[in-house]
């Protein structure tokens, strides 16, 4: 998509009463936005890879807990399914971070911790390398401005929207962090070699039960879930250059021009 184009997706989003909601994507070489249906990965070299997110049957997006791991695996769909988004070695990489706690089962106490560290910090650093902080800042901004009506504004530089975002992975983070502990805590069956697996899935499976409803409420008791994760997203994100966010409004432009067709 050539500027001009983006620019005239831009206006014509600035106009329309109704947009789909977005997420995204921050990567070292580029970010991802996605809507229900479609995502676009702008790269920092230029490129833009498109594609369609996967609907999940009706009957089970509709089960409690199972609606909330469907959501969660949904979200990996560009990575996964997207040429170009994550080459075969760093798929590989995120496939063997998933499976990690399944390893557990089998494994002692004194050997399961240092694994567990140990993927936590290849994780991190994956996250956190060359300029993702940066682009994980524009992927929020850009989001902001479509949610606002400021795209062209935003485009140009005339507007900042903000950084943080109510609705990022951090926020999740920050939620499950605690669900997990507690699970743990309060398991009523006896330990068994699926206890961990079980945990780890239902604790993810509940929080994001409990994330959407923050995500619904607009109550300030229920803000109060989102505060944890909009302050660490001090330390994921950085303040990105126009051109970082006009990469993210590029994906955006990508996305709601085909919505909006």
């Amino acid at each position: 998509m050539d500027r001009d184009h983006v620019s005239k997706v831009l206006s014509r989003a600035d106009g329309t009463a109704a947009l789909p909601r977005l997420g995204g994507m921050a990567r070292a070489d580029g970010v991802v936005i996605a809507s229900e249906h479609f995502w676009a990965f702008a790269a920092r070299d230029g490129s833009l890879r498109q594609g369609t997110m996967p609907a999940a049957p009706r009957r089970l997006a509709a089960v409690p807990l199972l609606r909330g791991l469907l959501r969660l695996s949904s979200a990996l769909t560009p990575l996964f399914r997207g040429a170009g988004v994550a080459g075969r070695a760093e798929r590989l990489l995120l496939v063997g971070a998933l499976l990690a706690p399944l390893s557990l089962i089998f494994l002692p106490q004194s050997a399961s911790t240092p694994l567990g560290v140990g993927t936590g910090i290849v994780l991190l650093a994956w996250m956190l390398r060359g300029r993702t902080l940066f682009l994980h800042g524009a992927e929020h901004r850009a989001i902001a401005a479509a949610e606002e009506r400021r795209l062209v504004s935003t485009w140009a530089g005339e507007t900042r929207p903000s950084r943080f975002a109510p609705r990022c992975g951090t926020n999740f983070a920050a939620l499950v962090i605690p669900v997990s502990v507690l699970f743990e805590r309060v398991w009523p069956l006896s330990a068994a070699l699926y206890t961990p697996f079980a945990v780890t899935l239902l604790s993810l499976a509940l929080t994001m039960e409990l994330w959407q409803v923050v995500q619904a409420s607009r109550s300030r008791l229920a803000r109060v879930f989102l505060i944890p994760g909009l302050a660490l997203q001090r330390l994921t994100t950085r303040e990105p250059s126009n051109d970082e966010t006009r990469l993210a409004l590029t994906a955006v432009a990508s996305v709601l021009e085909r919505e909006l067709a």
